[in-house]
This record gives C-alpha cells, structure tokens and sequence, in this order.
C-alpha cells in the first residue's frame, strides 16, 4: 500500500482566477461536451422557485442539451436534520422531481436520483471520512454558514460532515465538472482535497479532481427585499399559478420614488424586479426600466407579472401535466436510481480494490 503523506489542503481559489478557469471551461464543454460529467442537485425542502430557476436550474438543462452527461441528486438524506422536511419528504421528493422535469431535464439523457436508493454512494463516505480532520471541516466557511441558519440547537455528524459527503456526491460518478456559485468553493475543494489525497494513498488516477463552473446566477431578491428562500415565504414558485404569482409580485417591497430606474445599489429591491422582468423577457434591466419611466411602482409590478406568468406559462403547463401522472414520476425516480446505483456499485468495487479490501 502506497504511503505517501498526505497532502495540506489547498485553500479556495481567488475569485479572478476561479472565473478565468470557469470561462476556460466553458469553452470546452461548448468543443467537447462529451469529456464532461456533472453532477448537481438540491435538498428536498420544498418547491423551487424562480432564484433557483434562474441561478441554477436552467443551466442544467443548457449543460444537458449541449450533450454533457448530467447527474441530479435530490439529497434526501441532507433533510434529516430538519423534522419539518422529513416529516413530508415523499412529497417534497416528488415535487422537486416535477419542477426538473417541467423545465425541461430529460431522464432519458440524464439521470434523477436520490441518496437514500445508492447505498454504495453513501458507503464512500467512510473512507473519505479518514482522508480529512475535524479541524480541517471545522475552518469550512461553508460549513459554518450552514450551521449559522439552520435554525438548530446542536449540531449533528450529519451536518458537520456534509461537505464529506457532498464529496461522495461528487465523486461516486466521478463527475469532473459541478457547477457551483463563489461561495460554494470551498465545499468543492474539500472534494478535490479528498479525491487528491485518496489518489495518492490508494493509487493515482481512481478519481478526478473536479473542477468549478462558476455561475453567473442572478441576486433575485425575495418579495420582501430579502434574499429568496423557500424557508421565507418570499419567493415565487415554479408552480404557482398567475394569480398568484400576480399577488405575490403585488406585494413586493419597492421604494417611494415614482421615476423607475436600475440602480442595484441605492434601489435594490426595484432593481431585483427590473432584472427579473429582463431575465424573462431576454432584454437588459435598463431597456426594461426605461419602458416604464415614470409610471410608479405599480407598473414595474404590471410589467413584472406579465413577464414572469409568460416565461413561465409553459413551464408550468408540462408540469400540470406531469402531476397528474405520479406513477411516471416514481418510474423516473426508479430508473435514475437503477443508473446511479450501477455506476456507485462500480465504484465501490474499484475503490474497495485499490483499498485492498476485497475479501
């Protein structure tokens, strides 16, 4: 057995040089989207809505249709900590399945699956768990936000060791390429961390160090001025219907002044309604503000519901049509599960062998 010491973790890249990489990436996903696998997903905490459409979820279906071999994990085993999910996690299992489908992934190109069906998925973590320190997830700036709004008493294994198993996400598919937002690096780099150190312990080349597709995600401020989040109560869902995404959009925060202008800094909370028109309607937020001027907030609000209830009226039509048919949605939750499982299991026989821990 190889008993190179460890390598030091590598601290998180400069944003500059983080961006440089991603642009450079990007360009090769557009050549050679074949070379790449993704892996991405959320937690089953509730509908999605339009910050994750527009941070996140159209990218996966871009990376998926210019042919990148894509990963979705609904990571129900990340909502243990909070009973309020758990309790219902059926239902938010399948309603986070119905937004991906509605927008337009395609299980029969990629693969949607969860946690709890991939046992060798998750058995990874136990050796990966050796590869890092409690220090070393302690620092996880990542790790400490989380900690800081999950509203809980104490905090579990399960939560402290997240970016570890986040890895086995990552690593289980040997994906080489996760789209992620800044302040999600140094939860990847963990992953690169492991995947270096388990390479040179075990034996070079067992898996990729995945690299980082910076998004460009949009800040879309809730309806309250916050930060959109499902917790909050401030977003409009993916499956709200017109009237109510126009009440929602009514009551959004604004400001006093009538004259409509994008000027994200002194008027935040017009200027995440500007962008949110503009990102549906394909124009900039300026073109948008100057078609209203002076008409108030309540036409930016007018202009506002109109676009979004267009961008997403056939959205939500295939999604009405996928929620009539719930045996289809455990069918692709079936066979995605099946895919992931086929490759876990793979991987699991490789890494047990190289471990020498086949008995």
């Amino acid at each position: 057995m190889n008993t190179t010491v460890l390598p030091a973790p590598v601290p998180p890249a400069v944003t500059a040089d983080a961006r440089v990489r991603s642009a450079a990436l990007e360009e090769e996903v557009r050549r050679s989207p074949g070379r790449f696998r993704v892996l991405t997903g959320d937690r089953p905490t509730g509908r999605l809505h339009l910050g994750h459409y527009f941070g996140t979820l159209h990218n996966r279906v871009r990376l998926q249709d210019l042919g990148v071999e894509l990963f979705v994990i609904v990571a129900d085993y990340q909502v243990l900590t909070d009973r309020d999910v758990a309790d219902d996690l059926p239902g938010h299992v399948e309603e986070l399945v119905l937004d991906h489908l509605a927008i337009g992934v395609d299980p029969a190109r990629s693969t949607i699956f969860t946690h709890s069906a991939v046992p060798a998925l998750n058995q990874l973590m136990l050796p990966f768990l050796s590869l890092v320190s409690v220090a070393e997830l302690n620092r996880n700036p990542t790790v400490k936000d989380e900690i800081a709004h999950s509203r809980q008493s104490a905090v579990s294994g399960l939560m402290f060791t997240y970016p570890v198993h986040q890895a086995a996400d990552i690593l289980f598919c040997k994906a080489n390429l996760v789209p992620v937002g800044q302040d999600q690096l140094p939860h990847l780099e963990v992953t690169r961390t492991i995947a270096r150190r388990f390479n040179a312990r075990y034996g070079d080349g067992v898996f990729p160090e995945p690299e980082a597709l910076l998004s460009d995600a949009p800040l879309l401020l809730g309806t309250d001025g916050t930060k959109m989040s499902k917790s909050r109560g401030n977003a409009v869902t993916l499956a709200a219907d017109a009237d109510e995404t126009v009440r929602l959009i009514r009551g959004a925060k604004t400001d006093s002044e009538r004259h409509i202008a994008y000027d994200p800094v002194h008027r935040p909370e017009v200027s995440s309604l500007l962008l949110l028109a503009a990102l549906c309607q394909g124009r900039t937020p300026v073109e948008v503000a100057d078609g209203i001027g002076s008409g108030g907030a309540a036409a930016l609000k007018r202009t506002v519901a109109e676009a979004v209830n267009e961008h997403l009226a056939p959205i939500r039509a295939r999604r009405a049509a996928y929620a009539r048919d719930r045996a289809h949605l455990r069918e692709v939750l079936r066979e995605g599960n099946e895919r992931a499982r086929a490759v876990a299991d793979a991987t699991l026989a490789e890494v047990r062998t190289v471990m020498n821990s086949r008995y």
